[in-house]
């Protein structure tokens, strides 16, 4: 296949550690170029990491013809303008999650994205231990699914980091809630009929700190969880049915180039000695994401589940779970 070429809007930490390695490694990717509002920023950033040009503005990135696919990690808010923006460029774009800050913002991709592959960067659907995760559902090793149930949590209460600034999309939900909706959605392959939160706001910042969830999928299965960007750094998934349980260790932050574990209880004593552990292979899942990626734009197979209708499906959850937050009861997703 030959490589597609690629550029970054900007310097953000996340695309600087995790996906233009994984960009650089892949050979099915050229790395082209990266775009800062700061010129300094952006040329500081191409020299450090071999990247070839720099460009001091998003738009002039977008006006190089040789790029073909962008990486959008701005903040949230920023998320549907530039990604539009590119798109009117005629490039695709793999952007950051949350893909918009309402199902509403969501659908003003759809057009864009009939013309452009638009995706939303959950890499953790690339990685082998969620994929073994769902692959145990489907071969019945744990009876029926029932629940899923996922903490996810970290300790930032910085007034200046864009995570804790509620007009750029900050906050508990935005930030890390999207993965357990998404944990919920993937291992039940289906969406909520309803959705109802509990809410707890940073008095002075503004945003949840700590939001808990309660979806409904229907014929009793049931996602539940908590997340906070104001407690211990913790993570976890458990895969609950009626015959068996499986539990991701590190479900989101998985180690880069490292083996994973996912563990599988068959229902045997409580004390766990009756649990098997499974290795999955080493990887990295932000490469195997910005692969699959390249291939989507090569070889355009069609629609695909992390594409507008699934961006706009897991918003539409969000939406659901904000709404309950000021009603207090159960909300429809729409």
């Amino acid at each position: 296949m030959k490589p597609v070429v690629w550029g970054v809007l900007s310097t953000a930490r996340i695309g600087m550690q995790h996906v233009i390695p994984a960009l650089m490694a892949s050979p099915l990717v050229e790395l082209r170029a990266i775009a800062s509002r700061s010129l300094p920023a952006a040329l500081e950033a191409a020299r450090s990491l071999g990247i070839a040009q720099a460009y001091g503005s998003y738009e002039k990135l977008l006006a190089d013809p040789a790029i073909e696919a962008v990486y959008n990690p701005l903040p949230n808010h920023l998320h549907v303008p530039l990604t539009l923006h590119a798109a009117a460029a005629g490039k695709h774009v793999l952007c950051e999650k949350p893909v918009a800050l309402s199902a509403a913002e969501a659908e003003l991709l759809r057009a864009a994205g009939s013309r452009v592959h638009i995706e939303e960067a959950f890499m953790v659907r690339h990685h082998p231990q969620w994929q073994r995760a769902r692959e145990l559902v489907h071969e019945g090793r744990i009876g029926t699914l029932r629940a899923v149930q996922v903490f996810f949590s970290y300790f930032n209460n910085d007034a200046g980091n864009i995570r804790n600034q509620p007009g750029m999309g900050g906050g508990a939900l935005f930030d890390i809630g999207c993965y357990a909706v998404l944990a919920g959605r993937y291992l039940f392959e289906g969406e909520p009929l309803r959705a109802v939160s509990l809410v707890d706001r940073d008095p002075q910042l503004g945003t949840d700190r700590l939001t808990s969830a309660l979806l409904d999928f229907g014929a009793g299965r049931q996602a539940t969880f908590t997340v906070s960007t104001q407690s211990v750094r913790f993570q976890r998934v458990q895969v609950v049915g009626t015959k068996g349980r499986i539990e991701l260790f590190i479900p989101f932050n998985a180690v880069r180039g490292g083996e994973m574990r996912l563990a599988v209880d068959d229902g045997g004593p409580l004390d766990g000695s009756g649990v098997t552990v499974e290795t999955l292979p080493a990887c990295d899942q932000y490469q195997l994401q910005v692969e699959a990626f390249s291939r989507q734009v090569r070889e355009g197979a069609g629609p695909q589940p992390s594409g507008i209708d699934g961006a706009v499906a897991q918003a539409r959850v969000i939406d659901a779970l904000w709404l309950s937050e000021r009603s207090g009861r159960w909300e429809a997703v729409a």
